[in-house]
């Protein structure tokens, strides 16, 4: 406890901070209650979704309002007064994210309990993440909260001394700390376009007034109690849809217990639309564009020309016949959509044969989705190679993940804020007892997802589709392509194609579900998004302010001056990354996961070694930093598709083992760890003979 709080005082504090939790989940029940109210009175759909916006994130921005401060104690460890529930409650929604939110479900609706050759992941996300806080709670937040520190640079420069391992570490932290925030500002404009109809951009930037008033006034004090707030919200966003969904499908709320008997019929349904003659011309059709890009890229300005003067063509042949101005707007639009030069064209004709390809295969190149691995480890030389790579990269996924869990800044951060280190290491605890509540979850609700779409969506007529699917293609044309690929007027399995990050969020459509759910589940969505970005851009800012601008300088500074700096820092980041995530770089699951893989590079082995090893040296220490960085980072941008495309390389890749990029930390975990370990025991005073 607090050394000033003697225990009645604590306990005290602890029940009104009781008090206000259950009252602030009755007013969200009662919020919730109305909105459903009014929906009945017929309340339109347009209205619905601002009021959820603008209800949660203004009271998220009154909490940070409440929770502004200028001492330093507060705003980056919180006082050190967070009791052990709470920090776990926030340490859950930080770590719950719009990767875990928005995107895991989705992830395990197209990828299958273990990933396919080409994407590895499934299961291995929950594995990954549930078990890294293990990691956290055995081996790092203990042991850091007992030197009562602010930030894990701090850690490098107590324990190692001199100025480089806390300059690599600040960098580190931005580095991984910037790639997950992107992810989480992505998520944000995703949900903010989708529930007030504005562009994704302005979307961006009405979910990041949130966040900016909750870090920028408050720093940790009001991040910490956002979180709390938002892990409320958050939880029932995701349990109330699955419920229902399992509710309406088999007659039990209970979805991870009942889920099962899902599976069995969406084996069977594989095996229909496997056989089926429709899926089977889909295919055929897919693989006839791919042969069609894989000629063009035989002689690319060739293909280039014919293309621009086809689209001439057309469009005189159309202004000939007097066709309607819209048809005529739509050609010049595609001729204007064509590549403007060789190096373009190659990438986008690339990446369309591939997509061709993939979905030319069984399933429109889903694997069966409770196969163990893809490929057969006793069928033909390519089946086995398949099924070896396919169970190598769940492996490398899962100990990427788990062991940057272990290493991940803004994470430990928050066991920086309790008052001892018991409550640090019971606080890991309620963390992952929080985070367990939905991630049991997760695999039942892609489940009842892919039932929904296989028994509900797929055979419909074209004509009748419901108008949620144009509302999302009008937010991003690459969450959801629907397409009459073979021309029967028939939705097929193969000419739908859902992205991950649309599979939690559409869920209450999906499922026919009221639309206030819709609203709830967006909600929750951003609470997610919004909770993880909060202690990224505090993380970010204070290693840039902190970590590197102070540490570098002799003139004694205030406290205050360190924290109003921080706060610009942190506005600046956090436009820099709203514009990065502008250009949308990728799907939100991979940003992260890279995330992982970096920080487990960066961090985990030297921190551990330090922890754990007395003989820890600073060049040892710095020399495993940068190799163990260095690999990954380095393994992640030649593996990169249009890096190798700018650069002329083949768009295959070079990848070890077969390990995709988005796993880079399996080889840069073990070098850091045994140069770090070599460059130690070579510092070592010799013993004299």
């Amino acid at each position: 406890m607090p050394d000033a709080w003697p225990p009645a005082q604590y306990a005290a504090y602890k029940r009104r901070l009781h008090r206000t939790l259950a009252t602030f989940t009755l007013g969200l029940v009662a919020f919730l209650s109305l909105m459903a109210w009014a929906e009945e009175q017929g309340l339109s759909r347009q209205w619905i979704g601002p009021i959820f916006l603008f209800f949660t994130v203004m009271v998220y921005a009154g909490i940070g309002i409440y929770g502004r401060t200028s001492d330093a104690e507060e705003y980056y460890v919180a006082g050190r007064r967070i009791p052990a529930m709470y920090n776990g409650m926030a340490a859950a929604a930080d770590w719950m994210s719009a990767a875990s939110f928005i995107s895991l479900a989705g992830g395990l609706y197209l990828q299958g309990f273990s990933g396919s050759d080409g994407q590895p992941g499934g299961l291995a996300y929950i594995l990954g993440w549930t078990g890294g806080f293990c990691l956290v709670g055995l081996l790092v937040a203990p042991h850091l909260r007992r030197l009562g520190l602010y930030t894990v640079p701090d850690y490098f420069q107590l324990r190692f001394g001199g100025r480089w391992p806390r300059r690599l570490a600040a960098g580190a932290a931005v580095l991984c700390s910037f790639t997950y925030v992107v992810a989480q500002i992505y998520g944000i404009g995703l949900i903010a376009s989708r529930l007030t109809g504005v562009q994704f951009e302005i979307g961006i930037l009405l979910g990041l007034g949130g966040v900016l008033l909750c870090s920028f006034l408050g720093g940790m004090r009001a991040i910490t109690w956002t979180q709390v707030a938002q892990y409320v919200v958050l939880l029932m966003a995701f349990l109330i849809p699955v419920s229902w969904l399992a509710y309406k499908q088999l007659g039990n709320p209970l979805a991870p217990l009942v889920y099962g008997t899902q599976l069995q019929k969406i084996a069977e349904l594989e095996k229909q639309l496997i056989d089926s003659p429709a899926e089977k011309q889909v295919s055929a059709e897919f693989l006839r564009r791919a042969h069609d890009y894989e000629a063009r890229l035989q002689d690319i300005d060739a293909a280039l020309l014919r293309e621009k003067l086809a689209g001439q063509d057309r469009i005189r042949a159309l202004k000939a016949k007097g066709a309607d101005l819209a048809v005529i707007v739509a050609a010049s639009r595609e001729l204007a959509a064509l590549p403007h030069d060789a190096a373009s064209a190659r990438e986008l004709w690339t990446r369309a044969m591939r997509e061709s390809y993939e979905r030319a295969k069984p399933l429109g190149g889903s694997p069966l989705h409770s196969q163990a691995f893809s490929g057969d480890p006793n069928g033909t030389p390519l089946e086995r190679e398949k099924f070896s790579n396919s169970r190598l990269n769940f492996l490398a996924l899962m100990f990427c993940l788990m062991v940057g869990t272990a290493g991940l800044p803004h994470l430990l951060t928050r066991y920086y804020t309790t008052p001892t280190v018991r409550e640090a290491r019971t606080s890991v605890a309620w963390s992952l007892f929080f985070i367990a509540l939905l991630y049991a979850s997760a695999p039942a609700l892609a489940v009842l997802v892919k039932f929904e779409v296989m028994q509900g969506l797929v055979g419909s007529s074209f004509e009748a589709l419901p108008a949620w699917i144009a509302q999302w293609a009008k937010v991003d044309a690459s969450l959801i392509s629907v397409s009459d690929v073979n021309g029967d007027g028939i939705l097929q399995w193969g000419e739908i194609r859902l992205g991950a990050d649309l599979i939690m969020l559409a869920t209450p459509e999906l499922g026919g579900l009221p639309y206030v759910l819709s609203g709830l589940v967006a909600a929750g969505g951003l609470a997610a998004a919004l909770s993880t970005a909060d202690g990224l851009l505090l993380t970010i800012s204070n290693a840039l302010v902190r970590d590197m601008y102070f540490a570098e300088t002799t003139r004694p500074v205030r406290p205050q001056h360190r924290v109003i700096l921080s706060k610009f820092a942190l506005l600046a980041v956090a436009m820099v990354a709203a514009f990065v995530a502008a250009l949308k770089p990728a799907e939100i699951l991979p940003l992260v996961s890279a995330s992982f893989s970096l920080a487990a590079s960066a961090f985990v082995p030297v921190m551990v070694l330090g922890i754990f090893w007395k003989g820890t040296t600073r060049r040892g220490a710095v020399a495993g930093m940068l190799s163990g960085l260095g690999v990954t980072l380095a393994y992640m941008l030649l593996n990169a598709g249009p890096l190798r495309s700018y650069s002329g390389l083949p768009s295959g890749g070079d990848l070890w083992f077969g390990i995709h990029p988005v796993s880079a930390g399996v080889f840069g975990v073990p070098l850091g760890l045994l140069v770090a370990w070599a460059i130690s025991i070579g510092d070592r005073p010799r013993k004299p003979t």
